[in-house]
């Protein structure tokens, strides 16, 4: 910027100092698609999807235990077995801690990274996939509560099946395995323990039966693992064309700046000085 002052108030640029003008806004665009891309960043697509898509196996089958227990009297035999072992052994705190044991993983997440701990997406793209996986978790459990009507063990409604607290307790455990696991395993490990004991407090809170968290932490690892396989393509349909607006604008103006005329005044004569850049 300061070279381009000094241009226009000699009235007579050369070429080579208008060409430095221009190398300097190169490198200020340079920055400029930099920082974009730090803030906007999406892996390869395809490649993405076929090496994730085995992972979605697992929570899966933990889904599929949940359902089959509709459907299979031994799976109900072994809920009350272990409601009745919970009541006789019961160890938790009154407190319904697990009301806050459910946000640990993502609160932890975030203040890591404010504390210099950084993940594998940046701020915008892991908000985005943890929106989209809660939006894709909460959807499906509203929709199982109240189609399948299963009596609590407390009997206080029908919205047992699957657990809504152990499902988001794992939908942030995964959250912060697949952007911390990279750093260190170890946060996995804090990610899981926490979602593990909220499932346990909703058992011995008498809140849900066991077919009820293990499906509801099937489904809180399903959304989130889902999230980060389809959110790639959703990142690039909605910016793609934004892309290539903005590189043809960014064309454009280097076009029209590619050449300059100015007015010119030396040893008492006018004159036009004309500079370009290739």
């Amino acid at each position: 910027m300061k070279n381009i002052i000094v241009v226009l108030l000699s009235l007579g640029c050369s070429f080579n100092a208008f060409a430095q003008v221009a190398g300097n806004d190169t490198a200020r665009k340079n920055i400029v698609d930099t920082l974009k891309k730090d803030l906007f960043t999406a892996p390869d697509t395809v490649q993405h999807l076929r090496s994730k898509a085995l992972s979605l196996v697992p929570p899966a089958a933990l889904v599929g235990y949940g359902v089959a227990s509709f459907y299979i009297k031994p799976m109900r035999r072994l809920d009350r077995y272990v409601y009745k072992e919970a009541q006789e052994h019961n160890f938790v705190f009154k407190r319904h801690y697990e009301d806050y044991f459910q946000y640990a993983p993502p609160v932890l997440v975030y203040g890591l990274n404010l504390a210099g701990v950084h993940g594998k997406n940046t701020f915008i793209d892991r908000t985005l996939i943890y929106v989209m996986a809660q939006g894709m978790m909460s959807f499906s459990l509203y929709a199982l509560k109240h189609s399948t009507r299963r009596l609590r063990p407390d009997g206080s409604d029908r919205l047992s099946f699957p657990s809504g607290h152990t499902a988001n307790a794992f939908a942030g455990a995964e959250f912060m395995a697949q952007e911390l696991g990279g750093v260190s395993p170890y946060y996995s490990v804090v990610g899981y323990a926490f979602a593990t004991t909220t499932g346990v407090f909703r058992i011995y809170h008498e809140d849900h039966w066991l077919s009820d968290v293990i499906a509801g932490a099937g489904f809180g690892i399903l959304a989130t693992k889902g999230a980060y396989l389809l959110y790639p393509y959703l990142r690039n349909a909605i910016f793609k064309n934004k892309t290539s607006a903005t590189k043809t604008d960014e064309k454009h103006k280097e076009n029209m700046s590619s050449t300059l005329l100015l007015p010119s005044y030396q040893n008492g004569a006018l004159g036009l000085t004309f500079s370009a850049s290739f």
